[in-house]
């Protein structure tokens, strides 16, 4: 875990892939466990979270996550009032969230925007789904992408998104049958490319504002994963 950017209300840090943001009911350690340690008078900063299952789990500092697997810059509260400041701008969608990410299949645009609401999967209660027939509430989802590099079999994109669901890059990925490579859970018959052995996306950078009214852009280097695929693909065209 990096640190990006830090100042007395919210850090920026790099998360690596394979750390969980918090804790899901089990004993796995955690990025907050790290956090903790590190920052122990963010215990009570943030809001609380009621699992599936009615437990109730305590999320100090956390404003927003990614998944397990991904890797990529990541905004924690370090007090409350900076929770409440970043908590706003989320839910006013101005803070702009940028993922790198590698797809199967090569594009014939250069830029597109996924626009379709996302909602349960009925297959698995895993998954969500931007297909017909998804189950429950169906919830707005606007993915943007630029193809930075493309290929018969792989490309690599940009991704901006406009919000902020569940999953959402990997189910419109899904949806447009471009799937992130590597992705366990939304195409489990491809077979991994570029040398990935965990989901291929990587939260490249985030701009907000400070409470100051500061703008700030932090980006998260490259894991060495992911510098490896650009150099074989760029390499092959």
């Amino acid at each position: 875990m990096t640190i990006l950017f830090e100042d007395n209300h919210i850090l920026a840090i790099n998360k690596p892939s394979g750390l969980m943001v918090h804790s899901d009911g089990s004993k796995k350690k955690t990025l907050v466990d790290e956090l903790l340690n590190m920052y122990p008078n963010i215990q009570e900063v943030g809001e609380e979270q009621t699992l599936r299952n009615g437990d109730i789990i305590k999320r100090p500092g956390i404003v927003h996550r990614l998944d397990t697997d991904t890797s990529g810059v990541l905004l924690v509260a370090k007090t409350q009032e900076g929770f409440e400041h970043l908590k706003k701008q989320f839910q006013e969608r101005t803070i702009q969230k940028t993922y790198h990410t590698f797809v199967y299949n090569h594009f014939n645009e250069t830029q597109g925007v996924v626009d379709r609401p996302i909602g349960k999967s009925r297959k698995d209660f895993r998954l969500w789904s931007a297909q017909r027939g998804a189950r429950g509430k169906m919830r707005e989802a606007i993915t943007e992408y630029t193809v930075l590099t493309t290929t018969k079999e792989v490309s690599f994109l940009e991704v901006l998104l406009h919000t902020g669901r569940t999953h959402q890059i990997r189910v419109h990925m899904k949806a447009i049958n471009h799937p992130v490579v590597a992705d366990s859970l939304y195409a489990p018959n491809h077979t991994p490319l570029l040398g990935f052995k965990r989901l291929a996306l990587h939260a490249r950078s985030i701009t907000f504002k400070t409470l100051k009214g500061e703008e700030k852009e932090v980006i998260a280097p490259y894991p060495e994963d992911f510098e490896g695929a650009i150099a074989q693909i760029n390499s092959v065209c």
